[in-house]
């Protein structure tokens, strides 16, 4: 019986160096590392880059009328639109305020104000 064992032992052995050298086990390896990359685009990735396009929509999206909040808590009423900037009509002064479109958070529109 030890006899048998010893040959099940190099045999065993003789398998591993070779799935080694050709790399079938060395291909398992990465196989936890692209199940780890895959959870963190979905999970991280991909929603984030949702996120970005449909803010990147709204910024391009804004027209006169639309009510806009900024990043700094700005309210106001979007009176010009330029390529990279925005005017608003900022109350109760109806102060006149140019930001940049990037700092803009979140839109209301007006035809949307109406049906709430």
């Amino acid at each position: 019986m030890r006899g048998l064992c010893g040959n099940q032992e190099m045999v065993q052995n003789a398998i591993f160096s070779i799935l080694l050298q050709q790399g079938g086990i060395g291909g398992l390896m990465w196989l936890p590392m692209l199940f780890i990359f895959a959870i963190f685009y979905l999970l991280l990735i991909l929603p984030q880059q949702r996120r970005q396009k449909k803010w990147q929509q709204m910024i391009g999206g804004l027209k006169n009328g639309d009510r806009v909040t900024t990043g700094g808590g700005i309210r106001g009423i979007v009176i010009a639109v330029k390529e990279d900037a925005l005017h608003l009509r900022v109350p109760p002064d109806n102060l006149r305020l140019e930001i940049a479109k990037s700092s803009v958070v979140s839109v209301a529109r007006e035809d949307e104000a109406k049906k709430s």
